[in-house]
């Protein structure tokens, strides 16, 4: 509760909570051609928190879904390219593995956005809640065209 005292008056206002059931989420379609892959993931995450509406609530999963098409066009800049590495481990002794960004680009292109949104949301339940609202697509097509999302500009 917010307290303001003005001229010997005492106003009170109440700060708005967003519920679960109140909530109402939208979809957002991003074509990733030519995007930068940092600069993309650091737009869409704040999108999949809710933090771009003015209902945002830390607590609560007030985002929009987002979907992403043309995965296999995006860029990075520098020398990433040929850097970048992505680990994991396989659970078996000397299981450490390492794969390039070329080789994953050539792959998985949908894995590489995935892994940069993922990176920059809350590491907690309700992020990987957040992170079930990201699809992701290589190609220009996708599944949700019964959704009809409405297509933004992020650059």
């Amino acid at each position: 509760m917010l307290v303001f005292r003005q001229f010997g008056e005492t106003i009170f206002m109440k700060s708005f909570m967003a519920k679960n059931d109140q909530v109402e989420q939208k979809w957002l379609l991003v074509d990733a051609e030519g995007a930068i892959l940092g600069r993309m993931a650091a737009k869409i995450a704040p999108i999949l928190m809710g933090k771009t509406k003015p209902t945002y609530t830390p607590h609560v999963d007030t985002g929009d879904y987002v979907i992403v098409v043309n995965a296999d066009k995006i860029r990075v800049t520098g020398k990433k390219a040929q850097a970048k590495e992505y680990d994991y481990y396989t659970h078996y002794p000397g299981g450490h593995k390492y794969v390039s960004f070329a080789d994953m680009m050539a792959t998985k292109p949908e894995k590489v956005i995935q892994l940069a949104i993922r990176r920059m949301l809350p590491k907690n339940r309700l992020g990987r809640k957040m992170l079930k609202k990201l699809k992701v697509y290589r190609g220009p097509e996708h599944e949700q065209q019964a959704q009809r999302p409405a297509k933004i500009e992020l650059f």
